[in-house]
């Protein structure tokens, strides 16, 4: 007499969702040993005379024990778990007990769809990439254990679909999970997915961001799937690309943006500081790239909202043109971009009639003359400082004037003296949107890079850099 057990996973619970083996198998059995929540889904396929035993929730040792009992007095049994009963199912504890009990039942195991599998393929694409699967469910895990492995998850970048996410009396883990991925520096418009009842008639399916994630939204019958770094939202569906495209694409152009992308991802997620407003975060990334300098985190100065009002008025048409002191930070502003966006770039530095101005005026350096010729021409430009104070100090002086109204302000310029005074006389100027590099740090490559960040803000959600590379 051959004793056999055979474990099924039964899939998410809709009919077609159940495989020919499975069914094969539970029409087979003289007895199914399961949860009696899961026997309303595989009632079509049992014999008449087939016999359901219900162990009860968090019974599963019993259950196990259950089908060893009636295996070994010659009964043919299923254990039945939903999904993939391997995954966080039946299989490993029947196996375990076999091991226990030195049984000679034979054990078999019929692998199922598994919830995340079901939740992934309504949500669209979300798990084509590298990925994982955490349970939330501290009864048989420490959860200082399982929140090791949410800060691994966050930090490989993993695709992560999320079991057992929230119970009447686990109601704080979700959050926590929440809290480390932003910590961690996945991007707050990371999709998130979730499917509550997933091949059931119950079944709901939202997607959301990592960001306006509410777990108070999901329960123990919900599945949630947070995306990578790569993941995003299209016609209503969440995609993490393979890399066929990108596979396609050849040229300096995208492999300079994907590079500039990974490193951007690196910065961030090597923050002091992650929960700052998007367009400050934006020009910050900007700069450490530029720089490698992480002091940028303390001594970069945004105004509220700066980098937000400069681009409003790149897009409304209002800023046309970009002053800079010299012509090494007009060189580092994006070609593309200023193409894009039908925006000059200008340096007044070479021109003739520098030398005159400089001749009429008595003390003043050739890019303050510079400067004053440039506020005739372009009183309302965005005016980009990343070598000379004292064309920083001059613009400040034709300001108090009134002969200028800049648009923006990027006061960057680096040296030792009146480097520190020049950045405190702009600061006063509280209607002009304005980014500082405090101290004497500066440079017209790093002048030059928030001057992108600023023309580049609409890829900042997505922390999508460089496709003017």
């Amino acid at each position: 007499m051959m004793k056999k057990i055979t474990i099924i996973g039964i899939g998410p619970g809709s009919p077609e969702d159940i495989t020919p083996a499975a069914t094969q198998a539970l029409s087979e059995a003289d007895v199914v040993v399961g949860y009696k929540y899961y026997f309303q889904f595989i009632t079509p396929y049992l014999r008449a005379e087939c016999e359901c035993i219900d162990t009860g929730m968090k019974h599963e040792r019993e259950r196990a024990q259950q089908a060893f009992r009636l295996a070994e007095e010659g009964k043919t049994v299923a254990v039945i778990s939903s999904g993939d009963a391997g995954i966080y199912g039946m299989t490993p504890l029947i196996h375990e007990m076999k091991r226990e009990r030195n049984s000679d039942v034979e054990i078999y195991s019929l692998p199922g769809i598994s919830a995340f599998q079901k939740a992934a393929s309504l949500l669209g694409a979300p798990i084509s990439h590298d990925f994982c699967v955490l349970s939330l469910s501290d009864l048989m895990t420490p959860w200082a254990m399982i929140e090791r492995r949410i800060r691994a998850a966050a930090m490989g970048d993993f695709v992560t679909a999320i079991y057992n996410p929230k119970s009447h009396d686990r109601y704080w883990q979700l959050y926590r999970l929440k809290e480390i991925f932003l910590n961690e520096g996945r991007n707050g418009n990371t999709p998130v997915g979730y499917v509550r009842q997933a091949g059931r008639l119950e079944q709901a399916v939202t997607l959301t961001t990592l960001q306006d994630f509410d777990p108070e939204t999901v329960d123990m019958f919900t599945v949630v799937i947070i995306g990578n770094s790569h993941s995003y939202q299209w016609n209503g569906k969440m995609i993490t690309p393979r890399g066929y495209y990108q596979k396609e694409q050849v040229g300096s152009e995208q492999t300079g943006q994907r590079i500039m992308m990974e490193s951007f991802r690196t910065i961030e997620s090597e923050l002091k500081n992650k929960n700052i407003p998007l367009g400050h975060k934006w020009a910050l990334l900007h700069a450490i790239h530029t720089t490698a300098d992480f002091e940028m985190e303390s001594i970069l100065h945004i105004d509220p909202e700066a980098v937000e009002h400069m681009y409003e008025k790149v897009k409304n048409g209002t800023l046309t043109t970009i002053i800079t002191d010299v012509t090494m930070a007009q060189s580092g502003i994006r070609k593309g971009a200023l193409a894009r966006l039908n925006i000059q770039a200008l340096c007044y530095l070479p021109d003739p009639r520098v030398d005159t101005e400089r001749t009429s005026a008595h003390n003043i350096t050739r890019t303050q003359a510079a400067i004053r010729l440039a506020v005739q021409d372009h009183p309302d430009a965005l005016y980009v400082f990343g070598n000379a104070p004292t064309a920083l100090m001059e613009l400040c002086h034709l300001i108090r004037q009134g002969k200028a109204h800049p648009a923006g302000i990027i006061a960057a310029p680096v040296g030792f003296v009146h480097v520190k005074e020049s950045k405190h006389m702009v600061k006063p100027f509280t209607d002009i949107p304005k980014i500082i590099v405090e101290g004497r740090k500066g440079g017209s490559n790093l002048a030059a890079t928030l001057c992108n960040a600023i023309l580049t803000f609409d890829d900042a959600a997505l922390l999508r850099p460089g496709k003017d590379v």
